[in-house]
């Protein structure tokens, strides 16, 4: 007489036997990258002085920024391929390499080497951990996985650039880069095991574009690194150079973002024009914030950083509701509500360009705001594996990260630019800037029920 085997049962938390190691390790990762982005910026002023680098101290962080547009497509071409298990693997060897290439480098061409190598690896393993979610995860924990990898990549802005700055104080510059990789090492481990049953979907191969893809992936790097620089730069050169890299982005990106995203096509382009919006409403408010509470309102520099932090803990919260809320009656419910509440927010906060309202009612306005990219963030990642078939994952979760950091990278130059046009930054130029980003969010939250798939 046989005896059929009951099925195995589906995990039902994050932290259950069969994806305890994977949550922990794929979370490590996730904050090592998260904090080596912001460590790198409070850490580089001295870097400069000691290596006498100023002159490439704008490429040190557009390189980076790049090399990982470019590494984002490659990874996504590849795991759909081959599955995760190599680009993962691969994205943590260049992302190490990078690291120690930076803390030991004798000069400062090779520090933006190491940068650069670091930025392609972030770019290969950002894609494989999202792709790994929709591989290892069950459906029913996708929203919470996605609200600890928010979490993740929030809380080490809260502790980040204090902890560069003892670590440069007290140990030196060099550990910023070299601490990283002891903890490194143990998260990819953890990680390792549970890559091994990651399997290749059925007739899986590299697309017909791929070669297509990959040249205009080339194109969107030196376009964002050319942005970036320009970014840097004053008075006309500064103009032109911004005004190339956005006409040569504006060409490049929609090649490697889904079909109809320009046009808010229902379903996965829907789903990355939000993802875009809401990263460049955001950023775009985020980067004036700072310098109007000091200018504006006479905050002190460590005053204006508490303020940022208001918005990291409130996404925090944002990303922790979604991951516990009902499921909702709709797909488009958590990411209009999260793009109303990063425009209500931002408007809020506008409020303190007029000194008569108090600084806490503004930053009442960014909480909202931090809020809103709690629910927006998390639930756009569901969705894109949600629509997205086995074999198109790794594509569809690049054109996410893509979308995302291209949008920003394009709003924070605009954005530099009009606060550079005037001979110091008014309450007009800061309230313009404000509505903008405002204006972007609800332009989000007017389309968001685009998400949903036209019916058959």
């Amino acid at each position: 007489m046989l005896i059929e085997s009951a099925p195995p049962a589906v995990p039902d938390r994050l932290l259950s036997a069969p994806l305890r190691a994977m949550t922990v390790g794929s979370v490590a990762l996730i904050s090592l990258l998260a904090f080596e982005a912001l460590a790198v910026g409070t850490a580089m002023p001295t870097v400069t002085r000691s290596l006498d680098g100023l002159a490439l101290y704008a490429l040190a962080f557009g390189g980076p920024f790049a090399s990982g547009v470019l590494a984002m497509v490659l990874s996504g071409i590849w795991c759909d391929a081959r599955g995760p298990r190599l680009p993962m693997w691969h994205g943590f060897v260049w992302f190490v390499t990078g690291l120690l290439l930076a803390g030991t480098a004798p000069a400062m061409g090779v520090l933006v080497v190491g940068r650069v190598v670091q930025g392609f690896g972030s770019g290969l393993l950002s894609v494989a951990l999202y792709v790994i979610v929709g591989r290892v995860y069950p459906e029913s924990l996708h929203r919470r996985i996605f609200a600890v990898f928010a979490a993740a990549w929030v809380v080490p802005s809260l502790v980040g650039p204090a902890l560069a700055g003892l670590v440069v104080e007290h140990l030196g510059w060099r550990w910023v880069f070299l601490a990283v990789p002891a903890v490194a090492v143990p998260a990819v481990l953890l990680v390792h095991p549970g890559l091994r049953a990651v399997g290749v979907p059925v007739g899986s191969r590299p697309p017909r574009d791929a070669g297509a893809r990959i040249g205009w992936a080339c194109g969107a790097a030196a376009s964002a690194a050319l942005l970036h620089y320009g970014g840097q730069q004053r008075g006309p050169l500064a103009v032109g150079l911004v005004v190339a890299a956005l006409v040569a982005l504006a060409g490049c990106a929609p090649r490697l973002l889904p079909a109809g995203v320009l046009r808010a096509g229902r379903g996965l382009p829907t789903v990355v024009g939000l993802r875009g919006l809401a990263s460049a409403a955001f950023v775009g408010a985020e980067v004036v914030m700072p310098l109007l509470l000091s200018r504006e309102r006479g905050l002190s520099p460590t005053a204006a950083g508490v303020a940022l932090t208001v918005g990291a803990v409130s996404w925090s919260v944002g990303s922790w509701l979604q991951g516990r809320l009902p499921e909702p009656p709709s797909r488009a419910t958590l990411p209009r509500a999260g793009l109303v509440c990063i425009a209500a927010g931002i408007a809020g906060f506008a409020l303190a360009v007029w000194p008569a309202v108090p600084v806490p009612v503004a930053l009442l306005g960014w909480s909202l705001a931090g809020l809103g990219m709690g629910l927006v963030y998390p639930s756009l990642s569901v969705l894109t594996l949600e629509l997205s078939d086995p074999g198109e994952q790794g594509r569809n979760s690049s054109s996410l990260q893509l979308g995302d950091a291209l949008c920003a990278a394009a709003v924070l130059a605009l954005t530099g630019a009009l606060l550079a046009a005037s001979s110091g930054p008014d309450p007009a130029t800061y309230l313009v800037a404000l509505v903008v980003s405002a204006g972007l969010a609800l332009l989000g939250a007017l389309i968001a029920g685009r998400v949903v798939p036209a019916a058959g």
